[in-house]
């Protein structure tokens, strides 16, 4: 396998941004994913399970990430702030909710999904491909904005990606280009990928159709046993603090260690 494609999420819930490479940041995640988060006044997350308003915000980062930009389909114009001085972005971040809200930076740590593997989530292309079979009444090829993997990868057959993980507290080592990983466990999904991205309309049934599809179609290979239950797709990973400010790139071979 091989990686295709690479994402990063800047402001957690929103948007990923496609790139050509990405640098590993030294607490193990790529660099510039999920730095920045929108929370209310009580410091809870404003995401889609909040608000659908979150599927219709649009935004865009200045190349050093110093400024960034937001539109929407009601008010097209792009509104550019320095993310040093929040206070206006926070005003119209406000008004576009309904409600107070700020917008928190941490280059160092981030606002990773997982605290205990925060490394970049890994999943195939083919497996992709494969859950939008189950779902033929949905758009083609959307299912890589439903599930937010910061990583894809070409070359495998569906769920192929299952091999990065081992038995219950193994970290299985791999290596994507320069990049050591440890692969720790299928990763848990929650409602986001039950929701249109564009829209946030809930698909009806979808958890339910996918688990039985994913238990159906489990490879013969897989250790079953890390399914306590099959909404579980992608792979969450550790990333040694020996790999920071290494390179990962589109076309980089993933190799077992």
């Amino acid at each position: 396998m091989f990686v295709s494609r690479i994402w990063i999420y800047p402001i957690k819930s929103l948007d990923g941004v496609a790139v050509a490479s990405a640098r590993m940041a030294a607490t193990g995640g790529l660099e510039h994913d999920r730095t920045c988060a929108i929370v209310d006044g009580n410091g809870k997350l404003v995401n889609g399970k909040r608000t659908p308003r979150v599927h219709a915000l649009r935004y865009g980062f200045s190349g050093d990430f110093s400024d960034v930009g937001f539109w929407t389909a009601e008010e097209p114009r792009r509104q550019v702030f320095a993310l040093a001085e929040s206070e206006l972005c926070e005003r119209w971040l406000a008004k576009f909710f309904g409600f107070s809200v700020r917008l928190l930076v941490d280059r160092v740590h981030g606002f990773p999904d997982d605290g205990a593997a925060p490394g970049p989530t890994i999943v195939s292309e083919a497996s992709l491909a494969e859950v939008s079979r189950w779902f033929p009444e949905l758009p083609p090829g959307g299912m890589s904005a439903r599930f937010r993997s910061n990583i894809e990868l070409g070359g495998g057959a569906a769920f192929e990606e299952d091999r990065l993980f081992g038995a219950a507290g193994e970290s299985r080592p791999f290596r994507v280009g320069e990049v050591q990983f440890l692969g720790r466990n299928p990763c848990q999904r929650c409602a986001v990928p039950t929701r249109d991205p564009d829209s946030g309309e809930t698909s009806a049934g979808f958890q339910k159709r996918f688990s039985g599809e994913r238990e159906r179609t489990l490879p013969p290979w897989a250790n079953a046993g890390r399914f306590d239950h099959f909404y579980r797709l992608a792979v969450n990973t550790l990333v040694p603090p020996s790999e920071a400010g290494k390179p990962i790139r589109v076309g980089d071979a993933v190799e077992l260690m």
